[in-house]
């Protein structure tokens, strides 16, 4: 590394100035998309100094970047904590040997007081978590449901399939079609008394019927929080992508990216509410909320209602329970288990017992 090497925290205040001078914005790679960071800074819990992100500079080029994120965690009997997550850890690959790495990593914990979650973390970084001062406090299982065998996939991992992708491609459009076929007499049957009312925003009722199914979350939710967890501004679609100049560390550009969100109704009563990431062919479970166990089953037909329809080959969770019922109520090929790992800094003053670490906790993507 030369030594025209810098390290700027940025707190919420600067990504606001950031965004109006363009300035993350210019080179191929950027630290987040743009409409991310707008997103981001539209969210009243964050504070304007709280600090947001860490970037390593090498002659003014990014080398390094780590993406926080400041939330609310349930205290029990208390106000709600201020917590950070540390959603991504990036380092250029020419410096992955140095001590770069670490370095931005630990001005990152300081700097949110190492009160630091996190969500889940690369296999890679494992045996380094395993000497910092962190605590594991929920181990869950993550799926990815197929129901397409997903050339690109198979490719990507076996490089000799690609002569053939033509082929893979052909016999998959079949297999999917013919899963879809069969999945279709069950879903279209049970949903026949179900309406979805879509919405980008929740209103009173929708909140009266969230409230008490995540009053006991990890994370503090409020009517005004999830407003803003499911806005589709936050989202940029790139109809030609090959002509859009640039790419960025995390989620949100794509020329086919977008989120849903809807109310599940029988009868004129809410029974259900879930909120889903579509980008290409992955289905992203963003919340998945049911009135009760009766209305439990109906609410995963909507789900597959509405993924059948959005022609997605895979679903995407880390609730076992809805993974589970998808798979025992559908055909599908087959489920990828991974088990991911939630930690918690040493520092973070939280009650760690008992913690459950929900698919919607934390969901930035």
């Amino acid at each position: 590394m030369s030594k025209n090497l810098e390290v700027i925290g940025i707190t919420k205040k600067m990504l606001r100035e950031a965004i109006d001078q363009n300035t993350f914005w210019q080179d191929k790679l950027a630290p987040m998309p743009r409409a991310k960071a707008i997103w981001l800074v539209a969210n009243s819990r964050i504070a304007e100094d709280d600090y947001c992100g860490v970037i390593g500079y090498e002659d003014q080029k990014m080398i390094s970047f780590i993406f926080m994120f400041p939330d609310l965690a349930n205290s029990h009997n208390q106000e709600p904590q201020k917590v950070y997550w540390m959603i991504s850890w990036w380092v250029h690959p020419i410096y992955k040997d140095t001590v770069l790495g670490t370095y931005i990593y630990n001005e990152a914990v300081n700097l949110t007081g190492k009160r630091v979650l996190i969500k889940s973390y690369a296999e890679n970084v494992n045996t380094f978590y395993e000497k910092q001062p962190f605590t594991v406090i929920a181990s869950r299982l993550r799926h990815t449901i197929f129901f397409s065998l997903d050339p690109s996939m198979l490719i990507g991992r076996f490089k000799f399939l690609k002569p053939v992708q033509f082929l893979l491609e052909a016999v998959d459009s079949v297999i999917y079609s013919f899963i879809k076929w069969i999945n279709g007499f069950k879903f279209k049957k049970n949903t026949k008394s179900l309406h979805y009312d879509y919405i980008n925003q929740i209103d009173e009722p929708t909140w009266k019927f969230i409230e008490p199914l995540s009053k006991n979350d990890l994370i503090y939710k409020t009517k005004e929080y999830i407003n803003w967890q499911i806005d589709p501004s936050q989202y940029m679609q790139t109809p030609i992508s090959k002509k859009f100049p640039r790419k960025a560390l995390q989620t949100g550009i794509s020329n086919n990216i977008h989120i849903h969100n809807l109310k599940v109704i029988k009868d004129k009563e809410i029974i259900g509410f879930m909120s889903y990431v579509i980008n290409f062919n992955e289905l992203n479970v963003k919340y998945f909320l049911a009135k009760d166990e009766v209305h439990y089953e109906l609410c995963v037909d909507a789900l597959i209602d509405n993924f059948a329809k959005s022609g997605r080959r895979f679903i995407f969770t880390d609730d076992t329970q809805l993974s589970d019922t998808i798979t025992k109520r559908y055909k599908t090929i087959f489920t990828h288990k991974v088990t991911k790992k939630g930690l918690a800094h040493n520092e973070t003053n939280l009650n760690l017992e008992h913690i459950e670490l929900l698919n919607r906790d934390g969901h930035f993507y």
